[in-house]
């Protein structure tokens, strides 16, 4: 190589470390701003602009890439489940008081303690979450005992100050587990301190900080209603479910939950960095980590309990769950002069609010009917005050927890709103008090919305409606149908499908088929180029291919993938009604379970009059015919990435079509994973299992060249984990 070219190289790398140095304090800067003062000042789509960029430069420049980029966030598997790692000190617990006489005797016993010193009280939120240690420090040699993230810079980050280098749970307070691989993924989790704000917090290179990881109760709702989807029992609290994820071995479900973390002490070395808790907090402010803002320092009893009663009347408005407050004294030396009992320190103390709960009687068991048709019992209470709120419902999920609980109708019972959100019955109260009821609930053998007939698959807890068109579920039906990968109906947003139902213009899927351009017009915001787009979409869709016509009547279980299986095996709609569910189990993919809820479907009259106005409106009812070549057959691909020529649709059918599988997810019975740019974590999975990995390239040559399949204009997907 020439000293021209050497030179050139050289900077041409020195103006890419510049840049990328540029692109990653303006995305921290970004996430802090966003994550941790909840103040965001650019759009999401102009922040994925900033990572996708960042993402570029160092798959061009890997040697680059250090362990707290924001590309990083995301790295592997814990290796072997947790490690165990000791505590710098011990995360003890907190004794607790309930009352304001119990306050009272504990402030007293540490004024006994410190004299006539002058006392005062820092009060924090006491957040229901997850304990956790985070230890910031230099960054990790390659190979070093520090949580290694998924690649290394051979340069060291010396213009940064602290980076994150572990994440312990508290375990047993001498020990707990390393959860770094998982921490990583929490926005308000900084990787790194930029130096300037560690010097202006007064922090040190080397420090530890403590606090709770918590799942927003936006989140928690979000969770349960994803694992009822599913046909999983819903997460009992937020608390529980911070807790399981952050315990998860996929790092991608813990960023997808979007955790929050709340700093609340400093350390150094097993010490307190400073020599007051409210400086603490402060620091933890100044050094971008997101600290809970309703605390404040007190200097007398009265301003304790103020503090306490002005908590527990806002609780209902957080956005997450507190279970009290915590009362610390705030000097570092009157903290050390009055010690630790056995398990906790006599200088804090945590205030628990009262339980929530209240004995009521139950006076009826209404159903109702779930956006999925799934039938959940709801507890008709007489009305009881609770924390504040009179409460009148309670949930009672499925039949199994009738069962387990013994429910009658007239029944008393224990009612606990708290922690799990929604009012849930605890137990039935039975003694002299409160005589039994005597009215044994039964699930309806019939929707009490749309009178089609439930079921209840074998071994599952939950009755289901199955009927497409039942008004409970429809709006979710119609969104499902119009979707990109289903009948790709450009334009039918939730928005515009509210007003269709509001204003009854659609009373099933098969309605979008009858829909004027007049009728469209008498809708709110939408005019006549709208409308025009609109109906242009719907008659488009009679095109789509009868698998995506079986996918779009969302049948449970029947995803793209089986539904391309289907209609290829049973090459029409009719053929399919007809099968008989041994004659489906025949079908790649499709189990007893999948084979069961097919037939349910097609069992149910008001689905085969759908299936019939389909028909008359004109869409695909038989599959074409492909012609197959084999040159791929057995083996199996995973997509990753964005390819430069091709759509994932239009690889994944090209694949198909001669003969390949395409999975979801990397395995060791994977045969290739083809990356393109911005490759995740699939792409680390295949590195890990030692799968090939193809370019887009080398995949048009085993499918042989040919501009088949190219297109100048394809739709991206998704970038890989890092945007918003």
């Amino acid at each position: 190589m020439s000293k021209a070219e050497t030179g050139s190289r050289e900077r041409e790398s020195e103006q890419a470390e510049k840049r990328i140095a540029d692109i990653r304090d303006e995305i921290r800067r970004h996430d802090y701003q966003y994550y941790v003062q909840d103040s965001p000042e650019i759009s999401d789509a102009a922040y994925d602009v900033l990572m996708r960029e960042l993402r570029a430069l160092e798959g061009r420049h890997p040697e680059l890439i250090v362990p707290d980029s924001p590309t990083q966030r995301i790295g592997g598997k814990p290796k072997e489940g947790f490690q165990k790692l000791q505590h710098s000190r011990p995360m003890l617990s907190l004794d607790n008081v309930t009352s304001e006489a119990e306050l009272s005797d504990w402030e007293r016993r540490v004024r006994s303690v410190l004299g006539d010193a002058k006392v005062t009280y820092v009060c924090e939120l006491k957040l229901d979450g997850v304990s956790i240690a985070l230890h910031y420090g230099p960054p990790a040699e390659p190979g070093g005992s520090h949580a290694e993230p998924t690649r290394h810079s051979s340069k060291a980050p010396t213009e940064r100050g602290g980076v994150l280098l572990r994440a312990i749970t508290r375990g047993d307070g001498a020990v707990g587990e390393d959860v770094t691989t998982n921490v990583r993924t929490i926005r308000s989790v900084p990787l790194s301190s930029p130096q300037a704000r560690l010097e202006h917090s007064g922090m040190p290179p080397e420090f530890e900080v403590r606090g709770e990881v918590v799942m927003p109760i936006e989140g928690f709702l979000a969770l349960n209603q994803e694992r009822e989807e599913q046909g999983l029992p819903p997460a009992a609290n937020p608390r529980n479910a911070a807790a399981g994820t952050i315990r998860t071995l996929e790092p991608n479900i813990v960023a997808q939950r979007r955790l929050d973390f709340y700093g609340y002490f400093a350390l150094h070395e097993g010490e307190n960095v400073f020599g007051e808790q409210t400086k603490a907090l402060d620091a933890l402010s100044a050094a971008g980590f997101r600290v809970n803002p309703r605390r404040t320092e007190v200097d007398s009893r009265e301003a304790l309990l103020g503090f306490v009663a002005k908590a527990e009347s806002e609780r209902d408005t957080l956005g997450y769950e507190i279970d009290g407050v915590v009362i610390k004294v705030n000097r570092t030396d009157q903290q050390q002069q009055l010690g630790f009992t056995g398990r906790a320190p006599r200088w804090a103390v945590a205030y628990k609010f009262a339980s929530r709960n209240g004995i009521t009687r139950v006076e009826d068991i209404a159903v109702q009917v779930g956006r999925t048709g799934k039938l959940t019992p709801v507890a008709i209470l007489h009305p009881v005050a609770i924390g504040g709120t009179t409460v009148s419902r309670a949930t009672l999920h499925n039949a199994d927890e009738i069962e387990r609980l013994g429910l009658k109708i007239g029944d008393s019972v224990l009612v606990e709103r708290g922690g799990d959100v929604i009012p849930k019955i605890v137990e039935v109260v039975a003694d002299k008090e409160h005589p039994r009821g005597d009215r044994t609930f039964h699930f309806p053998q019939r929707c009490p919305v749309c009178d089609s007939e439930v079921v209840r698959a074998e071994g599952e807890a939950d009755y289901r409606c199955v009927n497409a068109n039942c008004p409970a579920r429809l709006r979710e039906s119609l969104l499902h149908f119009a979707a990109r990968k289903v009948m790709n109906i450009d334009g039918l947003g939730e928005a515009l499908v509210t007003q269709l139902l509001e204003h009854k213009l659609v009373t099933g899927i098969a309605g979008l088929y009858t829909l004027t351009e007049a009728e469209l017009l008498t809708l709110d915001r939408v005019a006549k180029k709208s409308a025009e787009s609109l109906l242009a979409g719907i008659e488009a869709s009679k095109k789509a291919p009868l698998h995506r016509v079986l996918f779009g009547l969302g049948i449970r279980f029947v995803g793209e993938r089986t539904a391309e299986l289907l209609a290829a095996s049973f090459g029409s709609m009719d053929a399919l009604m007809k099968a008989k569910p041994e004659e489906l189990e025949q079908v790649e993919d499709v189990g007893p379970r999948v084979a069961q809820a097919i037939a349910e479907f097609f069992a149910e009259a008001k689905n085969r009059e759908l299936v019939e106005r389909l028909r008359q409106a004109g869409l695909t009812f038989t599959a074409e015919t492909k012609r197959k070549t084999s040159q791929l057959a057995g083996l199996t691909f995973v997509l990753t990435g964005t390819m430069p020529g091709l759509t994932r649709e239009e690889a994944k059918a090209r694949i198909e079509a001669a003969g390949g599988r395409v999975s979801g997810s990397v395995s060791r019975k994977t045969s290739y994973v083809v990356a393109g740019e911005d490759a995740g974590a699939k792409l680390d999975k295949a590195r890990e299992l030692k799968v090939p990995v193809l370019e887009e390239e080398q995949l048009l040559e085993m499918l042989g060249a040919g501009p088949e399949g190219h297109s100048d204009h394809a739709e991206r997907g998704n970038p890989a984990p890092g945007g918003r």
